[in-house]
Protein backbone atom coordinates (compact mmCIF):
# COMPACT_ATOMS: atom_id res chain seq x y z
CA UNK A 1 0.00 0.00 0.00
CA UNK A 2 3.05 2.44 -0.32
CA UNK A 3 1.64 5.78 -1.52
CA UNK A 4 -1.62 4.67 -1.02
CA UNK A 5 -3.96 7.38 -0.13
CA UNK A 6 -5.01 6.14 3.04
CA UNK A 7 -6.75 8.14 5.81
CA UNK A 8 -4.72 7.85 8.67
CA UNK A 9 -5.22 9.76 12.17
CA UNK A 10 -2.68 9.36 14.98
CA UNK A 11 -3.69 9.88 18.37
CA UNK A 12 -1.13 11.27 20.28
CA UNK A 13 1.61 13.68 19.67
CA UNK A 14 4.41 12.55 22.16
CA UNK A 15 7.27 10.04 20.97
CA UNK A 16 5.45 7.00 20.14
CA UNK A 17 2.71 9.60 17.81
CA UNK A 18 5.76 11.30 16.40
CA UNK A 19 7.74 8.92 15.90
CA UNK A 20 4.71 6.52 14.18
CA UNK A 21 4.24 9.84 11.88
CA UNK A 22 7.85 10.20 10.76
CA UNK A 23 7.50 6.66 9.54
CA UNK A 24 4.10 6.78 7.69
CA UNK A 25 5.87 10.01 5.99
CA UNK A 26 8.57 7.86 4.88
CA UNK A 27 6.51 5.17 3.57
CA UNK A 28 4.25 7.76 1.78
CA UNK A 29 1.47 8.36 3.97
CA UNK A 30 -0.18 12.27 5.17
CA UNK A 31 -0.88 10.54 8.37
CA UNK A 32 -2.99 13.87 10.61
CA UNK A 33 -1.45 14.18 13.88
CA UNK A 34 -4.15 15.37 16.93
CA UNK A 35 -2.92 16.16 20.55
CA UNK A 36 -5.15 16.44 23.46
CA UNK A 37 -2.93 18.73 25.62
CA UNK A 38 -1.91 22.38 24.39
CA UNK A 39 1.65 22.75 23.09
CA UNK A 40 3.89 23.88 26.09
CA UNK A 41 7.52 23.51 27.58
CA UNK A 42 8.31 19.82 28.03
CA UNK A 43 9.16 19.10 31.54
CA UNK A 44 13.35 19.09 32.05
CA UNK A 45 13.98 15.63 32.54
CA UNK A 46 15.93 13.23 30.33
CA UNK A 47 16.49 9.71 28.45
CA UNK A 48 18.22 7.03 28.05
CA UNK A 49 18.61 5.71 24.52
CA UNK A 50 19.90 1.87 24.60
CA UNK A 51 21.70 0.66 21.25
CA UNK A 52 18.12 -0.53 19.64
CA UNK A 53 16.85 3.23 20.01
CA UNK A 54 19.69 4.34 18.26
CA UNK A 55 18.71 1.58 15.41
CA UNK A 56 15.33 2.52 14.77
CA UNK A 57 16.27 6.47 14.67
CA UNK A 58 18.49 5.11 11.65
CA UNK A 59 15.68 3.38 9.89
CA UNK A 60 13.58 6.59 10.34
CA UNK A 61 16.48 8.60 8.99
CA UNK A 62 16.85 10.49 12.09
CA UNK A 63 20.49 9.83 13.74
CA UNK A 64 22.23 12.48 11.84
CA UNK A 65 19.91 15.02 14.14
CA UNK A 66 20.62 13.06 17.09
CA UNK A 67 23.81 12.67 16.80
CA UNK A 68 25.17 16.09 18.17
CA UNK A 69 22.91 15.86 21.08
CA UNK A 70 23.49 14.47 24.78
CA UNK A 71 26.62 12.25 25.52
CA UNK A 72 27.19 8.55 24.00
CA UNK A 73 27.66 5.90 27.28
CA UNK A 74 30.03 2.87 27.08
CA UNK A 75 29.63 1.68 30.23
CA UNK A 76 26.77 1.09 32.92
CA UNK A 77 27.95 0.86 36.23
CA UNK A 78 26.28 -0.65 39.22
CA UNK A 79 27.16 0.11 42.83
CA UNK A 80 25.94 -0.90 45.99
CA UNK A 81 23.90 1.79 48.60
CA UNK A 82 27.20 2.39 50.05
CA UNK A 83 28.79 3.01 46.17
CA UNK A 84 30.96 0.01 46.10
CA UNK A 85 31.41 -1.73 42.89
CA UNK A 86 28.97 -4.58 42.01
CA UNK A 87 29.62 -5.34 38.30
CA UNK A 88 29.78 -3.77 35.42
CA UNK A 89 28.23 -3.61 31.28
CA UNK A 90 29.97 -2.98 28.08
CA UNK A 91 27.87 -1.54 26.41
CA UNK A 92 30.10 -1.17 23.44
CA UNK A 93 30.14 -4.58 22.92
CA UNK A 94 26.16 -5.32 24.13
CA UNK A 95 25.41 -3.25 20.99
CA UNK A 96 28.26 -3.38 18.80
CA UNK A 97 26.11 -4.79 15.63
CA UNK A 98 23.33 -2.55 16.53
CA UNK A 99 23.87 1.48 17.43
CA UNK A 100 25.33 3.37 20.05
CA UNK A 101 23.79 3.94 23.70
CA UNK A 102 23.15 7.85 24.16
CA UNK A 103 21.78 10.31 27.19
CA UNK A 104 19.84 13.09 26.26
CA UNK A 105 17.50 15.56 27.52
CA UNK A 106 13.73 14.76 26.65
CA UNK A 107 12.64 18.52 24.73
CA UNK A 108 15.83 17.44 22.26
CA UNK A 109 14.47 14.34 20.86
CA UNK A 110 11.13 15.38 20.99
CA UNK A 111 12.12 18.53 18.58
CA UNK A 112 14.04 16.43 16.32
CA UNK A 113 10.87 14.03 16.28
CA UNK A 114 8.12 16.85 15.97
CA UNK A 115 10.39 18.39 12.89
CA UNK A 116 10.52 14.94 11.42
CA UNK A 117 6.99 14.26 11.27
CA UNK A 118 6.50 17.01 9.86
CA UNK A 119 5.58 19.46 12.58
CA UNK A 120 1.88 19.77 11.98
CA UNK A 121 -0.21 19.00 14.91
CA UNK A 122 -3.67 19.72 15.72
CA UNK A 123 -3.61 20.82 19.56
CA UNK A 124 -6.56 20.53 21.76
CA UNK A 125 -8.52 17.67 19.83
CA UNK A 126 -9.31 15.27 22.62
CA UNK A 127 -11.25 11.95 21.19
CA UNK A 128 -14.54 11.37 22.76
CA UNK A 129 -15.84 8.64 20.36
CA UNK A 130 -14.27 6.06 18.36
CA UNK A 131 -17.47 4.31 16.20
CA UNK A 132 -15.71 1.08 14.35
CA UNK A 133 -16.95 0.70 10.72
CA UNK A 134 -16.83 -1.97 8.34
CA UNK A 135 -14.20 -0.20 6.06
CA UNK A 136 -12.68 2.74 8.60
CA UNK A 137 -13.07 4.40 11.43
CA UNK A 138 -15.61 7.49 12.89
CA UNK A 139 -13.72 9.72 15.16
CA UNK A 140 -15.79 12.78 17.30
CA UNK A 141 -13.80 15.09 18.78
CA UNK A 142 -14.97 16.99 21.97
CA UNK A 143 -15.72 20.19 20.00
CA UNK A 144 -17.91 18.59 18.24
CA UNK A 145 -15.44 17.94 15.06
CA UNK A 146 -14.94 14.42 13.55
CA UNK A 147 -14.24 12.71 10.62
CA UNK A 148 -14.12 9.22 8.60
CA UNK A 149 -10.79 7.41 8.65
CA UNK A 150 -9.49 3.90 7.21
CA UNK A 151 -6.74 3.67 10.12
CA UNK A 152 -6.86 5.44 13.43
CA UNK A 153 -3.57 4.92 15.73
CA UNK A 154 -3.56 5.05 19.49
CA UNK A 155 -0.49 6.91 20.52
CA UNK A 156 -1.86 8.45 23.66
CA UNK A 157 0.23 6.75 26.45
CA UNK A 158 -0.80 4.13 29.06
CA UNK A 159 -4.24 6.28 29.95
CA UNK A 160 -4.88 5.70 26.25
CA UNK A 161 -8.80 7.48 25.66
CA UNK A 162 -8.75 5.17 22.14
CA UNK A 163 -8.03 1.89 24.50
CA UNK A 164 -11.01 2.41 26.19
CA UNK A 165 -13.32 3.82 23.85
CA UNK A 166 -11.98 1.29 20.83
CA UNK A 167 -12.88 -1.74 23.54
CA UNK A 168 -8.85 -2.37 23.71
CA UNK A 169 -8.61 -2.21 26.94
CA UNK A 170 -9.10 -0.81 31.11
CA UNK A 171 -7.68 1.66 32.70
CA UNK A 172 -3.50 0.53 33.23
CA UNK A 173 -2.64 -1.55 36.42
CA UNK A 174 0.16 0.17 38.67
CA UNK A 175 3.45 -1.41 38.27
CA UNK A 176 4.11 -0.46 42.07
CA UNK A 177 7.14 1.56 41.38
CA UNK A 178 6.97 5.78 42.59
CA UNK A 179 9.54 7.73 40.18
CA UNK A 180 11.92 10.93 40.76
CA UNK A 181 12.74 11.98 37.92
CA UNK A 182 15.02 15.40 37.13
CA UNK A 183 17.68 16.85 35.59
CA UNK A 184 20.71 18.38 37.81
CA UNK A 185 23.44 20.95 37.03
CA UNK A 186 26.63 22.01 38.88
CA UNK A 187 26.57 18.08 40.30
CA UNK A 188 29.03 15.90 40.44
CA UNK A 189 31.56 14.50 37.79
CA UNK A 190 29.69 11.36 36.38
CA UNK A 191 31.01 9.79 33.45
CA UNK A 192 29.42 6.44 33.36
CA UNK A 193 25.67 5.35 33.44
CA UNK A 194 25.42 4.88 37.19
CA UNK A 195 22.97 3.17 39.36
CA UNK A 196 23.45 2.54 43.39
CA UNK A 197 21.34 -0.90 44.49
CA UNK A 198 19.73 -0.38 47.76
CA UNK A 199 16.06 -2.56 49.61
CA UNK A 200 13.56 -2.22 46.81
CA UNK A 201 14.87 1.42 46.34
CA UNK A 202 17.52 2.50 43.95
CA UNK A 203 19.10 5.51 42.78
CA UNK A 204 20.46 6.29 38.83
CA UNK A 205 22.62 9.02 37.71
CA UNK A 206 23.21 9.92 33.77
CA UNK A 207 25.66 11.90 32.02
CA UNK A 208 23.63 13.94 29.30
CA UNK A 209 26.89 16.44 28.41
CA UNK A 210 27.41 20.09 29.18
CA UNK A 211 27.64 19.23 32.53
CA UNK A 212 23.95 17.96 33.07
CA UNK A 213 23.21 14.59 34.82
CA UNK A 214 19.49 13.08 33.89
CA UNK A 215 18.48 11.89 37.81
CA UNK A 216 16.02 9.00 38.12
CA UNK A 217 15.47 6.72 41.63
CA UNK A 218 12.23 4.77 42.57
CA UNK A 219 11.07 2.83 45.33
CA UNK A 220 8.81 0.41 45.92
CA UNK A 221 4.70 1.32 46.37
CA UNK A 222 1.58 3.23 44.92
CA UNK A 223 1.43 6.61 47.12
CA UNK A 224 3.24 9.47 45.77
CA UNK A 225 4.14 11.41 48.49
CA UNK A 226 3.07 15.09 49.12
CA UNK A 227 7.07 16.63 49.24
CA UNK A 228 9.27 14.71 47.12
CA UNK A 229 12.61 16.33 47.78
CA UNK A 230 11.96 15.92 51.41
CA UNK A 231 10.99 11.64 50.80
CA UNK A 232 14.42 11.25 48.29
CA UNK A 233 16.81 12.86 51.29
CA UNK A 234 15.00 10.18 53.90
CA UNK A 235 15.29 7.18 51.39
CA UNK A 236 18.58 8.17 49.91
CA UNK A 237 20.72 10.44 52.49
CA UNK A 238 22.56 7.36 53.84
CA UNK A 239 24.26 6.31 50.67
CA UNK A 240 27.27 6.84 48.97
CA UNK A 241 29.53 7.10 45.67
CA UNK A 242 27.70 10.46 43.70
CA UNK A 243 24.21 10.45 45.76
CA UNK A 244 25.38 13.24 48.59
CA UNK A 245 26.42 15.55 46.05
CA UNK A 246 23.22 15.24 43.70
CA UNK A 247 20.98 15.39 46.17
CA UNK A 248 22.72 18.54 47.40
CA UNK A 249 22.27 19.83 43.56
CA UNK A 250 19.03 18.31 43.18
CA UNK A 251 15.95 20.77 43.80
CA UNK A 252 13.44 20.60 40.60
CA UNK A 253 11.88 16.72 41.40
CA UNK A 254 8.94 15.34 39.14
CA UNK A 255 7.13 12.50 40.94
CA UNK A 256 5.05 9.99 39.56
CA UNK A 257 3.66 6.22 39.87
CA UNK A 258 4.76 3.68 36.92
CA UNK A 259 2.23 1.83 34.80
CA UNK A 260 1.73 -1.14 33.10
CA UNK A 261 -0.64 -2.54 29.61
CA UNK A 262 -0.75 -5.91 29.20
CA UNK A 263 -3.63 -6.43 26.44
CA UNK A 264 -4.89 -9.50 24.90
CA UNK A 265 -4.89 -7.51 21.01
CA UNK A 266 -3.73 -4.14 20.27
CA UNK A 267 -6.03 -3.94 17.29
CA UNK A 268 -9.71 -3.95 16.76
CA UNK A 269 -11.01 -3.27 13.31
CA UNK A 270 -8.93 -0.79 12.12
CA UNK A 271 -7.85 0.88 15.21
CA UNK A 272 -4.50 0.07 16.46
CA UNK A 273 -2.77 0.86 19.82
CA UNK A 274 1.07 1.55 19.84
CA UNK A 275 4.06 2.60 22.48
CA UNK A 276 2.46 2.65 25.92
CA UNK A 277 -0.68 2.55 24.67
CA UNK A 278 -0.64 -1.17 24.16
CA UNK A 279 2.68 -2.57 25.99
CA UNK A 280 3.66 0.18 28.49
CA UNK A 281 5.80 -1.50 31.58
CA UNK A 282 8.22 -0.11 34.72
CA UNK A 283 11.64 1.61 32.65
CA UNK A 284 13.62 -0.43 34.45
CA UNK A 285 15.20 -1.66 31.20
CA UNK A 286 14.83 2.00 30.32
CA UNK A 287 13.16 -0.06 26.79
CA UNK A 288 10.00 2.53 26.44
CA UNK A 289 11.08 4.91 24.04
CA UNK A 290 12.99 2.38 22.23
CA UNK A 291 9.90 0.07 22.03
CA UNK A 292 7.76 2.61 20.65
CA UNK A 293 10.17 4.05 17.58
CA UNK A 294 11.05 0.03 17.08
CA UNK A 295 6.84 0.29 16.84
CA UNK A 296 6.85 3.37 14.40
CA UNK A 297 9.42 1.45 12.03
CA UNK A 298 7.41 -2.08 12.05
CA UNK A 299 4.15 -0.43 11.65
CA UNK A 300 5.16 1.34 8.69
CA UNK A 301 6.91 -1.68 7.11
CA UNK A 302 3.90 -3.58 7.56
CA UNK A 303 1.59 -1.51 5.55
CA UNK A 304 4.01 -0.87 2.78
CA UNK A 305 4.25 -4.74 2.47
CA UNK A 306 0.15 -5.74 2.99
CA UNK A 307 -2.18 -5.21 0.77
CA UNK A 308 -4.84 -4.57 2.88
CA UNK A 309 -5.28 -2.54 6.36
CA UNK A 310 -6.58 -5.58 8.10
CA UNK A 311 -3.66 -7.56 7.15
CA UNK A 312 -1.07 -4.90 8.06
CA UNK A 313 -2.33 -4.78 11.69
CA UNK A 314 -2.30 -8.75 11.66
CA UNK A 315 1.54 -9.13 10.54
CA UNK A 316 2.49 -5.82 12.48
CA UNK A 317 1.05 -7.43 16.17
CA UNK A 318 2.76 -10.61 15.12
CA UNK A 319 6.21 -9.27 14.66
CA UNK A 320 5.99 -6.88 18.14
CA UNK A 321 4.34 -9.27 20.57
CA UNK A 322 7.50 -11.44 21.15
CA UNK A 323 9.74 -8.31 21.62
CA UNK A 324 7.61 -6.37 23.75
CA UNK A 325 6.68 -9.63 25.62
CA UNK A 326 10.49 -9.70 26.16
CA UNK A 327 11.25 -6.22 27.85
CA UNK A 328 7.55 -7.07 30.09
CA UNK A 329 9.05 -10.41 31.32
CA UNK A 330 12.90 -9.01 31.83
CA UNK A 331 11.53 -6.23 33.31
CA UNK A 332 9.63 -8.04 35.88
CA UNK A 333 12.57 -10.63 36.27
CA UNK A 334 14.69 -7.35 37.14
CA UNK A 335 12.19 -6.05 39.52
CA UNK A 336 11.82 -9.12 41.52
CA UNK A 337 15.66 -9.06 42.55
CA UNK A 338 14.48 -5.26 44.68
CA UNK A 339 12.72 -7.94 47.04
CA UNK A 340 15.86 -9.88 47.53
CA UNK A 341 17.89 -8.82 50.77
CA UNK A 342 21.23 -7.27 49.74
CA UNK A 343 23.30 -9.67 51.88
CA UNK A 344 22.47 -12.27 48.88
CA UNK A 345 22.07 -10.34 46.30
CA UNK A 346 25.16 -8.27 46.15
CA UNK A 347 27.17 -11.24 46.23
CA UNK A 348 25.38 -12.53 43.00
CA UNK A 349 25.94 -9.77 41.37
CA UNK A 350 29.60 -9.43 41.75
CA UNK A 351 29.95 -12.79 40.37
CA UNK A 352 27.83 -12.78 37.55
CA UNK A 353 26.14 -9.62 37.44
CA UNK A 354 27.08 -8.32 34.32
CA UNK A 355 26.23 -11.55 32.85
CA UNK A 356 22.53 -11.04 33.85
CA UNK A 357 22.28 -7.67 33.35
CA UNK A 358 23.27 -7.62 29.68
CA UNK A 359 20.95 -11.22 29.36
CA UNK A 360 18.17 -9.07 29.84
CA UNK A 361 18.64 -7.28 25.72
CA UNK A 362 19.63 -10.59 24.16
CA UNK A 363 16.05 -10.88 21.68
CA UNK A 364 16.43 -6.92 21.57
CA UNK A 365 20.19 -7.16 20.16
CA UNK A 366 18.58 -9.51 16.90
CA UNK A 367 16.68 -7.92 14.30
CA UNK A 368 13.51 -6.34 14.36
Amino acid sequence: MRGSPLRILVVGAGIAGLAVARALRLAGFRPDVTERLPPNELADTGLYLPGNAARALRRLDLDGPVRPLGQVIHRQRFLDAAGDPLCEVDLDALWAEVGECRALPRRDLYQVLLSGAGGAVRHGAEVSAVELLPDGVAVTFTDGTGGEYDLVIGADGPRSAVRALAALGGPPRPAGQVVYRGVVRDGPDVADWTALLGRRAGFLVVPLGAGRLYCYADEAGTVAPADPVARLHELFGDYGGPVPAVLAAWHDVQVGLTDEVELGRWHRGRVLLVGDAAHATAPTLSQGIAMALEDAVVLAESLRAAGSVEAALVAYESRRRPRTRWVRDRTRDRNRTRDVPPALRDPLLRGRGGRIFGEHYRLLVGPL
